[in-house]
């Protein structure tokens, strides 16, 4: 039994043995977390390689009934531990009642709103593996000034440390996909607070980029209450140039 891949759940499965080893030896190793969840598993590449691994407890998340019903006739003791389900709208608390780690060969098309979910949990998952879409990694990587860095830049290095681990052309999959892919790894950093109002930080930072163009004093017009002093410097910059000690500057201005 082989599973179709489907262009509407942006299916393409990784073939390349080598690669799919390397994204699981990326997973930090006697790590005290040991509860780990699986993204998006389709037909087991990296899952036969994360059930060798004796230092986690693995779950895994998959919404296609098709690759469900492959992983529960070819791997053992999937019963319990895998779950037919969407992992945007799983109960993340329900499945783990303290810390794990996320690793996956994450669908490109949701890729960033699986980085957003992983945010909102961020002080519960100490380090996320997984290969997305090379243009989205580098933006994640990607430091201030560049024309690629950009909202999840910021948000994702504000929490973690952003390591680039390898580049995989599209023959490693099939079908092969359009674009080029990376393998990154985010591991928590040792901020436990941004020292700002976090919920006006992200809402200045997505403000900022999505008026790129616009010098800051003109993309933040919506949250520019009256009486604030836009003379700082700071203001006369774009998005892009802007690291997050900057933004948490920023948005400290903004509440003063």
């Amino acid at each position: 039994m082989e599973v179709r891949a489907k262009k509407a759940l942006g299916q393409h499965f990784l073939t390349d043995q080598s690669i799919a080893r390397t994204i699981v030896d990326s997973l930090t190793r006697d790590n005290p977390v040991r509860d780990t969840l699986e993204v998006g598993p389709g037909m087991g590449v990296l899952t036969r390689y994360l059930l060798e691994r004796e230092d986690i407890d693995l779950k895994l998340v998959e919404l296609d009934s098709e690759s469900v019903e492959y992983l529960l006739t070819h791997f053992a003791g999937m019963q319990g531990r895998l779950y037919e389900a969407d992992f945007l709208k799983l109960d993340l608390h329900s499945l783990f009642p303290g810390q794990y780690r996320v690793i996956g060969n994450f669908p490109y098309n949701i890729s960033s709103q699986i980085f957003f979910k992983i945010l909102d949990d961020k002080d519960r998952v100490p380090e996320c593996v997984c290969m997305i879409q090379k243009e989205v990694a580098d933006r994640i990587a990607e430091k201030p000034g560049s024309k690629t860095y950009g909202i999840l830049s910021v948000l994702l290095q504000a929490w973690y440390d952003i390591d680039y681990i390898i580049s995989v052309g599209s023959g490693a999959f099939a079908p092969p996909p359009k674009v080029q892919s990376a393998v990154i790894r985010l591991r928590r950093n040792g901020r436990s607070e941004l020292g700002c109002d976090e919920k006006l930080f992200k809402q200045v930072v997505k403000t900022a980029f999505n008026q790129r163009r616009k010098t800051l004093r003109n993309a933040l017009k919506p949250l520019l209450r009256e009486g604030i002093d836009t003379l700082d410097p700071v203001f006369d910059l774009r998005a892009e140039k802007l690291g997050v000690e900057d933004f948490v500057r920023l948005t400290l201005l903004l509440t003063q």
